[in-house]
């Protein structure tokens, strides 16, 4: 089992200049305890969280899928549907924007919008209080506590870029330099977390004409965790696209042109084996995944 420990050993061997700490910022009135974790861990699969008590924090994000779910867009109480695909959480401990249009500045901000939003659990938060037995602001610094202890490391690729050079195959290494250099993945996916924490319109919410979704503004979308990201199929905000190669060849396309389109999404022009290498590679990025332990 990775511990808290290793994998901040692992981040900082991968530290790449971007402004992110090291270590994992907490608040200072909700410190990580092993307690406080625990408690956190039971409500995160606790259907008293929803209106109905059918369906918890875990019906959208299931451990085995990396914390995410299979389902193009999320379901909650009633078979309501909700806007988006439910994100993956993991390493969410080091996001600095939460949801996919960044609306949340801290993790005891969003763990308990799920909880009143209509389409989600459908509840009250008092009303999920008084079922649980648990404070409000208690069910807040719980879950945000346990969600931080979510934590991915030890992928290959972790290994590789640590010094272990056969931690990567001839067809895993080729796709990490198409990541790197032609496929400018980098301009977004980079740092200990794969992910600029920024948001981005790639275009994939425009419709021709408008924005299906206009995200944080002007359809642009926080930019995922590539880590276990093999495990969180369909991916984009909208679950529009099914497979690592349905992402690839988007990106490969230019993404989808519109007046706001970032400036780095452009086509790339791979070729065939460009692009199954760097499919190879993405897979290289799931490792070892831990929760409910403390990070130290």
């Amino acid at each position: 089992m990775l511990t808290g420990v290793m994998l901040l050993e692992l981040l900082a061997t991968l530290a790449i200049p971007l402004g992110l700490d090291l270590f994992m910022p907490v608040p200072d009135d909700n410190p990580l305890t092993a307690e406080r974790i625990e408690l956190g861990r039971q409500l995160f699969f606790d259907t008293r969280l929803s209106r109905d008590g059918s369906l918890s924090c875990a019906s959208c994000h299931e451990p085995r899928r990396g914390f995410a779910d299979a389902r193009p867009i999320a379901v909650g109480v009633d078979g309501r549907q909700g806007r988006r695909n439910a994100p993956a959480l993991i390493n969410r401990g080091y996001g600095r924007a939460f949801f996919w249009d960044g609306r949340a500045r801290s993790l005891e901000e969003q763990v308990v919008k799920p909880i009143e939003d209509p389409n989600e659990l459908g509840s009250s938060l008092a009303d999920a209080s008084r079922r649980v037995g648990i404070a409000p602001d208690d069910i807040g610094r719980a879950l945000s506590s346990f969600v931080r202890s979510i934590l991915s490391g030890n992928s290959p690729f972790d290994r590789f870029v640590s010094g272990d050079r056969s931690a990567l195959t001839a067809d895993e290494r080729a796709g990490l330099q198409v990541f790197r250099g032609k496929g400018n993945c980098v301009a977004c996916h980079v740092g200990p977390t794969l992910s600029d924490e920024r948001l981005h319109n790639t275009g994939v919410a425009w419709s021709g004409a408008v924005f299906t979704d206009a995200g944080a503004g002007r359809g642009e979308f926080k930019t995922p965790t590539l880590r276990e990201v093999a495990r969180t199929a369909p991916y984009m905000h909208d679950g529009s696209l099914a497979t690592l190669d349905d992402v690839i060849e988007f990106y490969d396309q230019g993404g989808r042109p519109n007046p706001s389109l970032d400036p780095e999404v452009r086509p790339l022009r791979l070729t065939a084996d460009e692009k199954r290498q760097v499919a190879v590679f993405l897979k290289a990025l799931g490792g070892e995944v831990q929760f409910g332990i403390a990070p130290r």
